[in-house]
């Protein structure tokens, strides 16, 4: 194809060719998120670029960054490469997931223009020193949880709509208590996750000893929506929450209303058995 646009239109080849060896070179990024938790400990070496995140060099090159709540991101490295690593950390993968959050794309150096992600989808950066890597892996690991939530919430959501619907057609909770509690003790889980473990709204520990890198966190944190995600996300909760726990409160309600009915029956037929001798026995 290149020989024949060359007899065709050499001088436009040409300038395309000049054109395409001036563009700055992209690199690939890959973001995967393995499971619930990984085990650090397991994982630390003593060549590793940086440890909080733990940063380390692959093998066949490139960069990966490693996060202990299950989230993995690789710069510069094939999807071979990827996937071979990958598999050397699942022995250490704790809660892994049977379908997995994953996100691609593409990082460009260009130390003269503005950091950002152009329209393209690319992210621009200055350098590629390690921590500007690990500033860029936070964003796209806390993006792959927020996506991870959301496809949980929406599940929930599907499960507690059709016990609101029946509430207001027919008055009744609709489920069980065990079920309910489960569906509360879920959400619980998820809101610690966020907050505790993965700090999704919050900006990572790192800038605090760089500050100057501050502006590019902000730039594509923004680009991911990690503030409004979370902010919807935890609306989400608080409304699954209160849900749950109304119709919890109604279940149990109607259980103690039962048990009362149980003991006024009992108490009833124990009078019956008391008086019956007294009216029957001299018969």
């Amino acid at each position: 194809m290149s020989d024949t646009l060359l007899k065709k239109a050499p001088g436009a080849a040409g300038s395309a060719a000049a054109a395409a060896a001036t563009m700055p070179e992209t690199r690939p990024v890959r973001a995967v998120l393995l499971g619930e938790r990984l085990d650090m400990r397991a994982l630390e070496r003593q060549d590793a670029l940086a440890t909080a995140p733990l940063t380390l060099r692959l093998p066949e090159g490139g960069t990966a960054v490693l996060f202990r709540y299950g989230a993995v991101v690789t710069f510069d490295a094939s999807a071979a490469a990827t996937k071979a690593f990958i598999e050397t950390l699942m022995p250490s993968v704790i809660g892994a997931y049977d379908v997995r959050e994953a996100d691609e794309t593409r990082l460009r150096l260009d130390p003269a223009a503005d950091e950002q992600i152009d329209p393209a989808g690319i992210m621009v950066v200055r350098d590629l020193s390690t921590i500007r890597l690990q500033v860029i892996a936070d964003v796209l690991a806390k993006s792959l949880v927020l996506g991870h939530n959301e496809t949980r919430i929406a599940a929930i959501f599907d499960r507690i709509e059709p016990l609101a619907a029946g509430l207001r057609e027919k008055g009744l909770p609709g489920a069980r208590g065990r079920d309910l509690l489960r569906e509360i003790g879920d959400v619980l889980l998820m809101q610690h996750r966020m907050v505790g473990r993965v700090e999704t709204g919050e900006k990572p520990e790192l800038l605090w000893d760089h500050p100057e890198l501050e502006r590019l966190y902000l730039r594509f944190a923004d680009e991911y929506e990690l503030r409004d995600r979370d902010r919807a996300l935890n609306r989400k909760l608080e409304l699954i929450s209160r849900t749950a726990e109304t119709l919890l409160g109604l279940v149990q309600s109607r259980s103690s209303a039962r048990v009362e009915w149980y003991i006024v029956a009992l108490i009833v037929a124990e009078l019956v058995l008391s008086i019956y001798p007294l009216f029957f026995g001299h018969h």
